[in-house]
């Protein structure tokens, strides 16, 4: 069965009204007590002096000694009852047998009486009379020889529960009046203004909005992330923690206390803004977006690109593949026209020193090159790139020191793409400069218990100042634009971090970068 919850306004003031009763019933209560103690106190004292003083009378004292004298008693009680304003004074002879009181079925009946009075002590408290609780004061009368010869006993009736409230210092029943109508009145504010803010949902709807969002965020495969105005996480789905390997409770840290790069940081804090904002984290290239929401945070979304970054890379590897044999082919039309020239000039001592020369730099850059890589796929990169570089105006050169024994296929295919890259940007690096300079490319393999590669070119240089953004920006530019490279060293840095090395670059007469690659992976 289904239960029906009221509005919102009418559970605020349900449970205000609800409030208001529990705190006015607590004073109430704390009233009436404090009310019947100072009953007590007050009363008891006022009761014991007018018993103490009846008792002392003379004529009560005489009329309790001679017996055929009793018939005065009733007059000295009433007067006594009217003058002090107890409800009873009731007086009894030495046996407690009651001689005079108010209510003339009491008259003979015996007196209950407390112990301290029968010993001929004065006593105050409380006893039933009539089924009425009353507080009494009882006083032993006392003749001249030091005998007990009666009892006084005054008193008044214990209060009930209404007349306690009557009698409070402050009357809670006006009280709770007057804080029904203030709690009606402000509940009905309240809702209203608590309507505003919820733009009129109702607690129900409210339930089911907060479980839509939660069901959405944790459905759509895209990463979802908030943060609030101090870059706190406020929420994030469970694509968005496998994204950034976030731990389990990054809920409500703050962005800068994670285990991030300085690229996350800066995007999802909004240091750098834009869109489409490219971040590696732990092998994986995610595309970051930040909205940013005024007086609240900002959400971030986030999509994996891995696999199309993968993607790109194999067609960045066919592209160079495509210019590797334009540059061929057209090394090889430039040759052929020239051979042909020559035969039609008739020069064919010339032909012949030619053909010599351009076979014995060929053979010398392959002989060079198999000599010291024995990896197939590098020395097939190294001989490919020259043709390249040629076509550039470029010169491609190996180190002395190079020397790179065969390795297996993983580490060569990760090794070919880091060095495609390295020597794709040295190329780039060169465009700039003059024709009539030396330009050169230099490339140093060394292995031991990693492979060392090192690229070494005869440009400008990179700027001091961009030495770690030319890895971490890498994705928008060339490095031939502003001094940056392109997303090829973003790729390197990424390949030599997931086997455990590194890339670094610095100045010597042009830019040198500088791989390490270890020869067993970290998951090796």
């Amino acid at each position: 069965m289904l239960r029906v919850q009221g509005s919102l306004s009418r559970q605020l003031l349900g449970w205000q009204l609800l409030i208001i009763v529990l705190l006015l019933t607590s004073i109430a209560v704390f009233s009436v007590a404090q009310t019947d103690s100072a009953f007590r106190a007050t009363e008891g004292r006022k009761m014991l002096s007018v018993a103490e003083d009846l008792a002392a009378t003379s004529g009560v004292r005489a009329s309790l000694a001679e017996t055929y004298r009793r018939d005065a008693l009733p007059i000295f009680a009433e007067s006594t009852r009217n003058l002090s304003g107890a409800d009873y004074v009731i007086i009894a002879d030495d046996h407690g047998i009651v001689l005079t009181s108010p209510d003339p079925g009491q008259r003979g009946q015996p007196l209950p009486m407390s112990a301290n009075a029968r010993a001929g002590r004065s006593w105050v408290g409380e006893v039933r009379m009539d089924g009425i609780d009353s507080l009494v004061a009882q006083v032993p009368v006392i003749s001249d020889d030091a005998r007990i010869i009666g009892v006084v006993a005054t008193g008044r009736n214990t209060p009930d529960l209404l007349q306690g409230l009557r009698q409070a210092p402050e009357n809670p029943l006006a009280l709770l009046a007057f804080a029904t109508v203030l709690g009606i009145a402000g509940s009905v504010l309240l809702a209203r203004r608590v309507k505003r803010q919820t733009l009129g949902l109702e607690p129900q709807e409210i339930t089911r909005l907060v479980e839509h969002r939660e069901a959405l965020l944790h459905g759509v495969r895209e990463g979802v992330l908030g943060v609030d105005e101090q870059n706190r996480i406020t929420l994030v789905n469970d694509q968005a923690r496998r994204l950034l390997s976030l731990p389990g409770d990054c809920v409500g840290r703050d962005i800068d206390s994670l285990d991030l790069n300085d690229r996350a940081r800066d995007v999802l804090t909004g240091r750098t803004d834009g869109v489409d904002q490219i971040v590696l984290r732990r092998g994986k290239v995610v595309v970051l977006n930040r909205m940013p929401i005024s007086s609240v945070g900002a959400v971030v979304t986030m999509r994996d690109r891995t696999e199309l970054v993968d993607l790109q890379r194999e067609l960045a590897v066919h592209r160079d593949t495509t210019d590797t044999l334009r540059a061929q082919a057209h090394e090889f039309s430039n040759r052929l026209h020239i051979i042909s020239g020559l035969i039609e000039l008739g020069e064919y001592d010339e032909l012949q020193r030619y053909v010599d020369r351009i076979s014995h730099t060929r053979e010398q850059w392959h002989a060079e090159v198999t000599a010291r890589v024995h990896d197939p796929a590098t020395a097939a990169l190294l001989i490919a790139k020259a043709s390249l570089a040629a076509e550039r105006g470029v010169g491609l050169r190996l180190h002395e020191g190079s020397y790179l024994p065969e390795i297996d296929e993983e580490l060569s295919a990760d090794l070919v793409t880091v060095l495609g890259n390295l020597i794709d940007n040295a190329l780039d690096a060169l465009e700039g400069a003059p024709l009539d300079t030396d330009r050169w490319i230099e490339i140093d393999l060394r292995c031991t218990d990693e492979i060392t590669t090192a690229v070494r070119d005869s440009g400008p240089g990179v700027a001091a100042e961009i030495v770690e953004e030319v890895f971490r920006h890498g994705f928008t530019t060339k490095a031939a634009r502003g001094g940056e490279r392109g997303l090829g060293l973003a790729l390197t840095r990424q390949i030599c971090h997931r086997r455990g090395g590194s890339v670094q670059v610095h100045n010597s007469h042009g830019a040198v970068f500088t791989a390490r690659l270890p020869l067993e992976g970290p998951g090796s």
